[in-house]
């Protein structure tokens, strides 16, 4: 395990919409660089990059057309290489976002692979025997390409999927996750990441990563064993370089070699019902809900089993956000996301901060869709420096020119006023990751205890290691006495952080409504 992932908190930066230093009204590279004393201000000490790789850009970059060189639009590799050390002279980490299940249709690997004529790309992804053949269960295209056959989609139209092999063979055409030429996909991958990892990179986010090996079992154990291989790569020549799956199971990627697994907004479970709970009848149940009238039971039902079943292999990663997710602004307020903010930075595992949730940007429900993004553009607009200047300072390009519209309403918020706001969110994430990284008790190995929950009650207090926290998303007061506690504890009235109002006694923890409170 990367030592330096205990203390990590990462900054996700959209590239294309972060910081734009030529005046085309996309983001780039130079304009990452130009900003990496903001992120270091806030506090966050690692940066997860998306697709920054050549790309047709049908899918925002996640349409990878050449894993070695970076789109024309971004800059160079020489940019990305400054960039690494340029993040590392001032301690942060960065990571690339890797996606290992599919190509663009663009890439030279496909274009190979759809030769009628036999050749080394011919088994790089999954095609059948027959162009009147098609693939059951599966999205697949037929009739583009001289080839006899159809090939399998890992996702959008142009993105055909890299062939891992299949489980559980059913057809003669499939080959199995054994097969050399199943192998030599693998090791095409592994080549990749070597090629990063040596110009300075310091690991991956991966996208999709369960997506690799098809009719695989119920625990991915095909796939699973693709990544253990490459982290026994990992280990033997990059034991600092960090893995961070998209597969929201931490009980599979972790022990399958990820050091950490994203906890996703997945419709229903311990992440969506704390936030995101908007789309059950009778209105938003979210538990930051001020209104909401849940408590911490249902995410403590998804999450707990989680924690416990994964704890001895790497780490969970709570998101305020990220570019597939809606903006937390969309369903609550500014008082209900600080307190989700709190729970988020104190609780185990590495978190990640997504570009722009630090101020409260907006989600834009009314944007057309930008290269593949349909619902999730309104997630990605330009992030909103100052609004003194042109485009929110984040270019100078006409504003028709812009990668998406910004938000033009007067409540837009800035950096530059939110600076100026003593009250702003951007001050309550900053004071919140000080505090994680000044106790080594709320970092990424701390314990964690459930100390009180009880049906009926909102308040939810927790243990990270001498350390004790309690939340209160309600509008009215919330009081809990010791002698409820659920497990023993050492602390003190002594309150190292606050929001809203909080009283700890021998007797009981009182909270004042919409209330957060660490104590030692």
């Amino acid at each position: 395990m990367p030592a330096w992932l205990s203390d990590a908190v990462f900054y996700e930066i959209y590239p294309q919409s972060f910081n734009d230093t030529n005046a085309d009204g996309i983001g780039d590279i130079e304009g990452i660089i130009e900003k990496l004393d903001y992120v270091k201000g806030l506090g966050c000490n690692a940066i997860w990059l998306n697709p920054v790789f050549d790309s047709p850009f049908k899918d925002a970059g996640y349409d990878v057309r050449d894993y070695k060189k970076v789109a024309e639009r971004y800059g160079t590799n020489e940019d990305l290489v400054r960039l690494f050390d340029e993040a590392h002279k001032k301690g942060i980490k960065i990571l690339l976002d890797l996606v290992p299940g599919h190509t663009s249709e663009e890439h030279e690997w496909f274009k190979k692979s759809c030769e009628p004529e036999r050749n080394e790309f011919s088994d790089r992804y999954i095609w059948t025997d027959s162009a009147f053949c098609g693939i059951a269960g599966h999205p697949y295209i037929g009739g583009e390409a001289e080839r006899e056959g159809c090939y399998m989609l890992n996702f959008f139209k142009c993105q055909p999927a890299l062939n891992y092999g299949v489980l559980n063979k059913t057809e003669k055409w499939q080959l199995t996750p054994d097969h050399p030429s199943c192998i030599a996909t693998r090791e095409a991958l592994k080549d990749i990441m070597r090629f990063w990892l040596d110009k300075g990179c310091d690991g991956f986010r991966v996208d999709m990563a369960d997506s690799l090996v098809k009719e695989d079992d119920e625990v991915k154990s095909a796939t699973g064993a693709v990544w253990q291989n490459i982290r026994e790569m990992m280990d033997k020549d990059y034991p600092d370089a960090a893995l961070v799956s998209e597969w929201c199971n931490p009980q599979c990627a972790l022990k399958y070699g990820f050091h950490a697994d994203f906890y996703l907004d997945h419709h229903g479970n311990g992440y969506n019902v704390l936030v995101r709970d908007c789309e059950t009848e009778g209105g938003d149940h979210s538990y930051f809900k001020k209104d909401g009238g849940d408590g911490p039971q249902r995410f403590l039902k998804d999450y707990l089993p989680r924690y416990e079943g994964s704890k001895d292999y790497g780490y969970i990663s709570f998101i305020t956000c990220n570019h597939d997710t809606p903006r937390l602004t969309k369903a609550l307020d500014i008082s209900e996301i600080k307190l989700a903010y709190a729970f988020f930075f104190t609780m185990p595992g590495v978190p990640f901060l997504y570009y722009g949730d630090e101020i409260g940007m907006k989600y834009l429900d009314y944007v057309r869709t930008k290269e593949g993004g349909f619902q999730r553009t309104g997630s990605r607009s330009p992030m909103q420096w100052d609004k003194n200047e042109k485009n929110f300072g984040f270019s100078d390009a006409d504003k028709d020119k812009l990668y998406i519209p910004q938000d033009l309403s007067d409540t837009a918020p800035s950096v530059a006023e939110a600076e100026n706001d003593p009250d702003s969110v951007l001050h309550t994430v900053r004071s919140l990751i000080s505090l994680r990284h000044e106790n080594k008790d709320l970092q990424a190995d701390g314990d964690f205890e459930v100390v009180y929950t009880a049906e009926g009650e909102r308040i939810f207090v927790y243990r990270r290691g001498k350390l004790v926290i309690a939340v209160n998303p309600d509008g009215a007061e919330a009081r809990v006495k010791r002698a409820d506690f659920k497990c023993d504890t050492d602390a003190s009235g002594n309150l190292i952080y606050g929001i809203g109002s909080a009283d700890f006694t021998d007797e009981e923890i009182v909270l004042g409504p919409q209330s957060f409170a660490v104590w030692e």
